[in-house]
């Protein structure tokens, strides 16, 4: 099956923005508040977290490249398609967990707001999950011209924000960084944090298959997925550097980023650092809902031969949302997927990274015979 690309792709479409929408989820999800990095990086040490962050790097790139390759062949800009073409009838197996995934993610997002708001401007949780809501509606009613901007200009304020944050951190703190490194004796289990925390966030790949339509080659697949590694670990390995010269205390701080905000003690950059947090959620938010709007949207083009109106788009996003961001912990459904939530974890990864680098890479072996040509 020969996927339909547009016939021009900047090279920043082709190579850039699947690592941006992929960094997009990682971070958003997980490490923009540091207590992912505590969790399953500083356990190791100073060395041991950094090399650990380097295999969760590889993993990453490793497996984007095998994603973007595959997507590409079989012409998937849509979690369903892709699932059919790996899984067969099975694919159901994974939108059941996505679907779950995507009730507990967006319901976490959402309280986050709710604390970003109150932090900020002392204003009840409600209007921070509100104004989360209401962007994330406002960027995906427009599809996938409007998310790919949101990608390029979030990430822009994201890479920023760190690089200046690591600056004042090594202004600050620089010979507690230096220490924390020079001191450290032992490495810990590092290659299981690493594989751990990859395993569980490579379901971003997935989630960002709708950007996959600018690839005009192969080898655009391979360098955007050799790239994507990179640009969503890097940010998070300078991060960590700047956390290793508050051990051991930070390991147990529930949000290790605004412990050591607090210790630089810069008031303007702190609410700065907020909103990319806030940022960092509406890019990682408006991905999970982009891509189940692009699953129904190819469900309306096969059945009905039209595009998903921009006023469905809104309609389902607003649905969604108000679902999953206040109602969703109302009944009980939130605390009961939490419950699970490793288990979710252990089955997604069983029906998406075990096949795909197992069916999938010989199902893109086989096909060598016959190259896909770039169009």
């Amino acid at each position: 099956m020969s996927p339909t690309v547009p016939i021009k792709s900047s090279w920043f479409q082709r190579y850039l923005l699947p690592g941006f929408a992929f960094k997009a989820v990682v971070i958003g999800g997980g490490y923009a508040t540091g207590r992912e990095l505590a969790e399953f990086f500083l356990p190791s040490g100073a060395w041991g977290g950094l090399a650990a962050m380097a295999l969760s790097m590889t993993l990453f790139s490793l497996c984007c490249i095998v994603t973007f390759l595959f997507a590409r062949q079989f012409g998937a800009r849509d979690y369903v398609t892709f699932f059919k073409q790996l899984l067969g009838p099975g694919w159901v197996l994974f939108e059941g967990a996505y679907i779950l995934f995507i009730v507990l993610i967006l319901a976490v997002y959402g309280a986050a707001a709710g604390s970003i708001g109150t932090a900020l401007f002392g204003v009840n949780h409600v209007w921070g999950t509100l104004a989360l809501g209401l962007s994330i509606i406002a960027i995906v009613t427009f599809g996938n011209a409007s998310v790919e901007r949101m990608f390029a200009y979030v990430s822009y304020l994201l890479y920023a924000v760190y690089a200046l944050f690591v600056i004042l951190a090594f202004s600050r703190f620089g010979n507690d960084i230096r220490a924390a490194f020079s001191n450290e004796a032992a490495v810990g289990s590092w290659a299981a944090g690493g594989t751990v925390y990859a395993g569980y966030n490579l379901i971003g790949a997935v989630v960002i298959l709708p950007v996959m339509r600018h690839l005009t080659s192969n080898r655009d697949a391979v360098v955007a997925g050799l790239l994507a590694g990179p640009l969503a670990m890097l940010p998070g390995a300078l991060f960590f550097a700047c956390m290793v010269a508050f051990l051991p205390d930070i390991a147990s701080a529930t949000l290790p980023s605004d412990f050591m905000l607090q210790r630089l003690d810069l008031p303007l950059f702190h609410m700065l650092f907020q909103l990319m947090i806030f940022s960092a959620l509406l890019e990682s938010g408006a991905s999970s809902v982009h891509a189940i709007n692009e699953r129904i949207a190819k469900t309306v083009k096969t059945r009905r031969g039209v595009e998903l109106s921009h006023r469905m788009r809104l309609l389902i996003s607003l649905a969604m949302l108000l679902f999953c961001m206040f109602l969703a912990e109302r009944f009980g459904l939130v605390a009961l997927i939490a419950n699970g939530y490793r288990a979710l974890a252990y089955i997604l990864l069983a029906v998406f990274v075990l096949p795909l680098l197992t069916f999938g890479v010989w199902r893109l072996w086989r096909q060598q015979s016959t190259p896909l040509e770039a169009k």
